[in-house]
């Protein structure tokens, strides 16, 4: 039963710690733009490699 006193006490002081702290971080939002913007860059150089090596394969000669 102290340990769950002891928790519980924990838990509230830890929350109304974070209450008080107005800067808590940045926002999600600018985090979410970023990847957003990587995994589009990644997708395009995908497509080029791919369309390049398309290219590439088709280019080579086939047995008579």
């Amino acid at each position: 039963m102290q340990l769950i006193a002891y928790l519980h006490a924990a838990l509230t002081t830890r929350l109304a710690d974070l209450r008080r702290e107005p800067e808590r971080g940045d926002s999600p939002v600018p985090t979410a733009v970023i990847i957003f913007g990587l995994v589009a860059a990644a997708l395009f150089v995908t497509g080029l490699v791919m369309a390049r090596a398309r290219n590439w394969m088709n280019a080579v000669p086939t047995a008579p």
